[in-house]
């Protein structure tokens, strides 16, 4: 049930044939987990928050610096010091205290990953590395669970929704991450955010776009982002879909997986 309060802060939502109140009962009961309070991250959990995301977890072991504020805009100058999941839930507190924070402040890894996802209905990566990213989408197709994962360039962005657990209304399993990508790049290969840089503005665009997919996976209006990659250039101004399918020679979840649990990532 929805409180008075409730009712008025959520009443733009309510109005919203697509919404109402069944869908805003549907985001009050979700738990979503939210890998990374950075760039991504920190759009995501604003606007979950808003939208009445009943808990959010947070997983992040790092600590929030100076050159974190210029995109990272759920933390603040006063946070410097502080870990991130910390400050990210104070900011969450103010903004909506309807919604739960759960904190986890550390690195998710392969001893851990089954255990914090188990706990949500659905997932959101925003980690800014690919061994992270290879990992989580594994221990989702694992775990069954739906993953939102982005990725950041300095001035492009991208991002896909994944079922691979489940199905296509023709029978065929959905895609994973290794059939989209099926090897990270090389080590050293992609230059870090600290080397190449990267448009303030731009996590802000992706993150939030990675939070309305959240909200209608939740809700259940639309068509989602299963079998599509949204590619976002900010220098161009354009926004593209590539659409991808199951291949069945992934090793996770095709004809003849080897990649039976975690074990590959210790």
């Amino acid at each position: 049930m929805l409180s008075r309060e409730e009712l008025e802060r959520y009443a733009r939502h309510i109005v919203l044939r697509d919404v109402g109140g069944p869908g805003q009962a549907a985001l009050k009961k979700a738990r979503v987990l939210v890998i990374g309070a950075g760039g991504l991250g920190a759009p995501v959990l604003y606007y979950l928050a808003a939208a009445g995301v009943g808990t959010l977890g947070i997983v992040d072991d790092d600590l929030v610096s100076l050159s974190n504020l210029q995109r990272q805009v759920v933390h603040s100058t006063a946070d410097i010091g502080d870990f991130k999941v910390e400050s990210a839930a104070a900011a969450i507190g103010r903004l909506n205290p309807h919604v739960a924070v759960e904190r986890h402040p550390t690195r998710i890894a392969p001893g851990n990953a089954l255990e914090l996802i188990a706990r949500y209905d659905l997932v959101i990566d925003g980690c800014d590395n690919f061994a992270t990213r290879y990992l989580v989408s594994d221990a989702c197709y694992l775990a069954r669970k739906p993953l939102i994962t982005g990725a950041l360039g300095p001035f492009d962005a991208a991002i896909t929704t994944l079922r691979a657990h489940e199905r296509t209304p023709q029978g065929e399993p959905n895609p994973t991450y290794r059939c989209l990508f099926p090897e990270p790049p090389p080590p050293g290969s992609i230059p870090a955010c600290s080397e190449a840089g990267i448009l303030g503005a731009l996590p802000g665009i992706a993150g939030s776009m990675m939070a309305l997919e959240a909200i209608r996976e939740i809700v259940g209006f639309g068509e989602g982002l299963v079998g599509r990659l949204l590619m976002i250039d900010a220098r161009a101004m354009r926004f593209e879909t590539l659409s991808y399918a199951w291949d069945p020679h992934n090793p996770l979840s095709g004809e003849r997986p080897t990649i039976l649990d975690l074990s590959a990532h210790m």
